[in-house]
């Protein structure tokens, strides 16, 4: 089943006497349960198609289908509802509220459902941290968190309503190896658990971690294949923290 389905998309701008042709007529579509990489160099469209698919900007023509939805001809209430509900946002400075618990950072959505269900905010808030590894670190804030830690809060924000699928705006941009590795990993249990993902990156050792790399040039796809030697996050984790180990008992610098 299709989660999102795009048909002739176009993004124009007019800057000043110059139209740029962000985006010239893409088709693309992404099943349930995929990880998908989205790559590009500077200009190459991919941020224009990262803020489509997240129901941040309409095209200017087009069709955008999101878990049977039509964004492209929803009112601005309708557009921000299937934003608000189909979509779980991850970005890379975390986005998180300095002076609020992980706990209440977490809850910070389930305030702005206008479904009407009747749901226990906290308990939904505290199953994601568990889910995400911080089922004991419900009341740090940020401050008192490692990086990786904030972006695991991050992640657990963005599952907290069970959107369609997780867009993430290059996830491991503010982390170091290890850190970048900790997140792949999560993310790669949690796509095995059922979840669509879809993350904007420039980094091709991180893409290697998804399930099939989309490449972007002067607003086209000009490729989208399988990801055919998938790296194994938890594994290289592993062995990372096996080789500094080693150079810790040798004295050596790691």
């Amino acid at each position: 089943m299709a989660i999102i389905e795009l048909r002739g998309i176009k993004r124009h701008y007019v800057v000043g006497d110059i139209t740029v042709r962000a985006i010239r007529g893409l088709d693309l579509d992404v099943e349930s349960g995929e990880f998908v990489a989205i790559m590009g160099p500077s200009g190459s469209g991919k941020s224009t198609l990262m803020n489509t698919l997240g129901c941040l900007d309409k095209p200017t023509a087009g069709s955008y289908i999101l878990d049977g939805l039509e964004t492209s001809t929803a009112s601005s209430d309708e557009f921000a509802d299937i934003r608000n509900d189909k979509i779980g946002f991850v970005f890379q400075g975390f986005n998180l509220l300095s002076r609020t618990s992980a706990l209440e950072n977490v809850e910070l959505p389930l305030f702005y459902d206008r479904s009407g269900a009747k749901i226990d905010q906290k308990e939904r808030a505290r199953a994601a941290l568990t889910e995400v590894g911080l089922g004991d670190r419900l009341d740090h804030k940020p401050n008192q968190l490692s990086g990786g830690q904030q972006q695991r809060v991050a992640i657990a924000r963005a599952m907290v309503k069970d959107p369609a699928f997780i867009l993430a705006d290059e996830p491991t941009g503010n982390l170091d190896t290890e850190m970048s590795m900790e997140i792949m990993s999560l993310f790669q249990e949690l796509n095995e658990r059922g979840k669509t993902i879809v993350m904007v990156t420039h980094e091709p050792e991180i893409a290697a971690y998804t399930k099939r790399v989309i490449t972007m040039r002067d607003g086209a796809i000009v490729s989208d294949a399988p990801v055919k030697e998938r790296g194994n996050a938890a594994a290289d984790l592993m062995e990372w923290k096996k080789v500094h180990a080693s150079f810790a008992v040798a004295g050596g610098v790691a």
